[in-house]
Order: C-alpha cells, then structure tokens, then sequence
C-alpha cells in the first residue's frame, strides 16, 4: 500500500493509519474534520463529497462538523467505508486527488500550519487502574509487598470517574494546581502549591454508537461501540491526592487537567498490532471473558524537557501490551449496571507501567516514591516535575516499514496561580 505522497517510513501517519483529527487555521479558523497523512491533513470538509458509498453518502456532512462526534456515532460500518475510501484517495493509483492540482491545494494542508484542538466533545470521562505493574508497584510504596493488590484487582478493572471538563488537547499548558497536604501527619493540613507533581502515562480509547439506558454492552457486540485510541497524560498532585483520597479516592488532584494527543488512531489501524491478552488468573467472571486478542504492541515514552534546555530527555520506555485489563473489559464492565455511554465518551487505561523500572510510567514510580532521582543529563535531576518542565509522551505499532503513530501528547507546567 503506498501513498501517491512521499512519506517517511518513521512518519506516524502512514497510509496505513489515516487517524482522525480536528483542526484549524490562519486562513479558514473554522474547527473542522481532518485525517493526518505524512506531513499533511487532509481537509474531510473539502471533499466530503467523495464519500459515495451507502453508509455515507447521505452522511457527508459528519466531515464538516467541529468534532467527531457525529462521525463516531455512526458505527464500525461507516467508519470501516471511511478508511476504505481513504486509503484509496490517498493512495498511489487513484487520480482523483493525485492528479488534481486545484483540489490538492485546497484539500491538503500542512500539519505545521494547522492547530489542533480538541477531537471531540467528551460527555465523560472514566480513568481505569489495569496496569499490574504500577498497581503493584504503588501498592508496595503503601500498604507493604504483601498487601500490594487489593483484594478486588484481579476481579474486575478498578476504575473511576474523572473530570472532562478539564481535558485538553496536546500543547495546552497547565498550572501548577494548589490544594490542600498534609506534608507532617502530627500536625493539621496547609493549603499551597502541589509539590509532588507528576505524569501518567497512559491511553485512552473514545467510544463510538451509545446503548440505552439499562442496556448493557456485551462482551458480543462491545468491539462496534470503541472507536479509537490516543495517548493520555493523566496528570497527578500526589501530595494532594494522597490526604483527599479517603475514602472516596481522586478528587483536586486529578480534576486540574488530562492532556491527550490530537489525532485519534482507528481500531482498524491498531489490528495488524493485536497480540495475546495479559494471562488473568484466577479466572474472571463469565461476563469479563473474551478468548481474541485485544491488546496491542504499541510502543510508548516519556521524554522531560526541562526549561530552557533544547532537547527533552527520554525518562520511561513502555508498552501498551503490559496492560492486564483490555479495553473489551473495561467497557462492558462500566456498562454492566446498564449505565448508558455516548459517543464520543472518553476511556483511559490508568497508568502504563512495564516489569523493568526505566518502563515505569509515572515520577511516583521512577523516583520510587521520593526515595531517588531521575537524572535529566547536565546536571539536572528529577524526583517529581518542577515548573517549566514540558512532558512529551509517544506511541506507535512499527510494521514492516512503516508505523502507524499517534503523534506527540505534550503538555508544560507554568507556576501555580497565587491565592
């Protein structure tokens, strides 16, 4: 499969990917629906017309809306039209757009005259806890090597719900939070800055179609409501987290921002990557069990770039494939009280954490618990993020050459705001 467009074999937007956007520009600041190719998006809104099949030929006009939404509501078929119809106006023997020069110019924009924003309108969004790696390394820091699990871990994926409000896009700068600690446990509680800040590295998949009220997804039909994946970083206050969580857990120091990566990769994309489930044992309940593939080989890292320096430093090399739960089970578990999900609702693994240490995902971990430094090179070092820092998380599947990637989520801690 090749592109009539020279792209880069490290390029994350092959042929094979064709992810998901929204964007806009100098020139047309309308928010609109775009698919990256190499080092360009291609406009869905210019030529939406092209979309002739049965599923979208009455259905256009999901290409020149805002966000997503409308699009991820349509279902496994019109997506699956989508990709099609793409691959083959990109594609190296189509002439439509190839041999057009007038709608090249209109349709195709460069990635780095575009803005990004948002993908979609998130009505929820829901945090799990499925990495067993950081579960047990987190719960070793707390309760002791003993008691590292909770009792209910390896029953069903721990899971919470977050705030979507305060999800951004990558780029968008976020302020040191402040809260309430309690840094000396035989004296009260003091408000100020957080001063154990940190990163999650994460992923998170947006939903597609919604069931009714009542209705649960089932572990039959749950592959036609998932959509596709980004990167996440769920940012963390563990000194804040730490004194609210209690009985009720995150709250204030998880609500001040998630960031993800703007473009969303299809499932589609993602399946030539599947590769065995994490071994679950004790065997789950009969409602949690799939025998298919549903994790995914997808490379992931954490670079910090400290202020003023040039280059961010690589602190974290993990994978998505460490992850215990799937994305199977934790929507048809979210959804098994009958609770209703919308398109365009927002899933995260929790932290992703690998067996090694230079795989953990988060400063708790990397720095274990305070207890040592991260050497940043140049004299610099790390326990928790200081301000000024920008994190840069990456992820993508390497194929046979070519990569299907999700770009860059990246996010820079500014001072907290004074009170």
């Amino acid at each position: 499969m090749i592109s009539f467009l020279n792209i880069s074999p490290d390029s994350d937007f092959s042929l094979q990917n064709l992810p998901y956007g929204v964007f806009s520009t100098c020139s047309n600041p309308t928010r609109r629906v775009g698919v990256a190719i190499g080092e360009f998006i291609l406009d869905l809104s210019v030529v939406a017309s092209l979309f002739e099949g049965p599923e979208l030929r009455h259905r256009q006009e999901v290409f020149k809306q805002p966000s997503l939404n409308q699009f991820m509501s349509l279902g496994r078929g019109a997506w699956s039209e989508a990709r099609q119809r793409l691959q083959c106006l990109l594609g190296s023997n189509d002439a439509t757009l190839r041999d057009d020069a007038d709608l090249r110019a209109r349709a195709l924009v460069r990635q780095a005259e575009a803005t990004m924003h948002l993908p979609a309108n998130i009505g929820d969004y829901t945090d799990f806890y499925s990495s067993i790696h950081h579960a047990t390394n987190v719960g070793i820091m707390f309760r002791g090597k003993e008691n590292a699990l909770m009792p209910n871990w390896k029953h069903l994926p721990v899971g919470y719900h977050g705030r979507a409000s305060s999800v951004v896009v990558s780029g968008t700068p976020l302020h040191r939070p402040c809260g309430q600690t309690r840094p000396d446990d035989s004296k009260p509680p003091v408000f100020g800055p957080c001063k154990l800040l940190d990163f999650e590295l994460e992923m998170a998949f947006f939903t597609g179609p919604g069931n009714t009220l009542g209705q649960p997804i089932t572990m039959a039909n749950v592959e036609d409501h998932i959509f596709g994946m980004v990167v996440m970083n769920d940012w963390s206050a563990r000194d804040i987290q730490k004194w609210e969580y209690v009985p009720l857990g995150p709250f204030l120091g998880k609500n001040f921002g998630t960031s993800i990566s703007p473009w969303v990769v299809p499932m589609d994309a993602l399946k030539p990557f599947m590769v065995d489930n994490f071994t679950q044992d004790p065997p789950v309940l009969p409602y949690l069990k799939h025998d298919d593939k549903y994790n995914i080989d997808i490379t992931l890292e954490v670079a910090i770039k400290p202020e003023a320096r040039a280059e961010a430093v690589r602190v974290c090399r993990s994978n998505f494939r460490h992850m215990y739960w799937t994305m199977k089970q934790q929507l048809v578990h979210h959804s098994v009280t009958g609770c209703n999900i919308r398109p365009g609702d927002l899933l995260a693994s929790g932290t992703i954490s690998g067996p090694t240490e230079d795989s953990f995902g988060s400063m708790l971990e990397l720095s274990w618990k305070g207890t040592r430094t991260v050497d940043l090179g140049e004299g610099q070092t790390r326990k928790f993020l200081q301000d000024g820092d920008e994190v840069v998380m990456t992820g993508y599947c390497q194929g046979e050459g070519y990569r299907v990637g999700f770009g860059s989520c990246t996010g820079k801690i500014l001072p907290a705001i004074a009170h």
